[in-house]
């Protein structure tokens, strides 16, 4: 079952999509879905949606929301930051952890890109709400990725102009300054539970070593997955597959097997 959901956060109505397994019987664990800089709730290839409808085949709920200021969600995206998104995530998780068919104890939480970012820092936050993560190409290191593609006399460019026009968006000054001043490593480092980290070894976005920053963080606790040749948005069918493929049997190993309740 798929349906279209909204809740609120931040005084903006979220929208997004509810996918629940067919003949629940009890509670079923649920995941929610964080997109990218610039994406939404559906992302590239649909690869979203897809990943939606083969958790709810595999028994497990899954929902997946714009955030504020993305997609169909209500606000502006020149408001947008890495903390904005994140009340959105932690609205999100409060309504995934209230549905009454959700085992709250078996919430797990997956992020795209940016929304990796988001996802870690909701799990270093929230570890107790958080049964499983997983990361895909998380983009760990915005401030330190601005500083490095730009001169400093175009930071300082943005910083006088109050804004940034990127492809016909317009991103606003306070997303540059929370993402110099977060330390988005030592914030997520809290979460004690298990993680996948998918990533591409061609990411030219996000480097390999942003995941591999993470695998440290995490020790013993995480794995990564690297897909060979990937881009950053897994460019190829057979790529697809393969997060897929790994990211449902990740979830549904943590999630599911022996912790199904009657």
């Amino acid at each position: 079952m798929q349906k279209a959901v909204e809740i609120q956060s931040r005084n903006l109505t979220l929208r997004g999509m509810l996918h629940v397994p067919d003949h629940v019987s009890g509670k079923v664990p649920l995941v929610c879905m964080f997109h990218g800089f610039t994406g939404t709730r559906v992302e590239p290839h649909f690869i979203f949606v897809r990943l939606s409808r083969q958790l709810e085949k595999a028994g497990i709920a899954s929902v997946r929301f714009d955030f504020g200021g993305s997609g169909e969600s209500d606000g502006d995206f020149r408001d947008m930051t890495l903390l904005t998104e994140l009340e959105d995530a932690k609205a999100i998780l409060d309504y995934a952890r209230t549905l009454p068919f959700a085992d709250a104890e078996r919430i797990g939480v997956m992020g795209f890109s940016m929304g990796g970012t988001v996802a870690s820092l909701l799990a270093g936050d929230r570890k107790e709400d958080v049964a499983a993560l997983c990361l895909w190409a998380p983009a760990g290191n915005m401030g330190e990725r601005i500083l490095q593609d730009k001169k400093p006399e175009e930071i300082q460019a943005f910083r006088s102009r109050g804004w940034w026009d990127i492809g016909g968006l317009i991103l606003g000054v306070d997303f540059l300054e929370t993402a110099l001043k977060l330390d988005v490593f030592q914030r997520s480092a809290p979460y004690d539970k298990r993680v996948l980290l998918v990533h591409g070894d061609k990411d030219q976005t996000v480097p390999l070593a942003v995941s591999e920053r993470y695998l440290e963080l995490y020790g013993s606790q995480a794995d990564l997955h690297i897909v060979s040749g990937a881009d950053h948005i897994f460019n190829r069918n057979d790529w697809v597959e393969e997060v897929l493929d790994y990211t449902v049997g990740f979830f549904s190993g943590e999630l599911l097997d022996g912790k199904v309740q009657e």
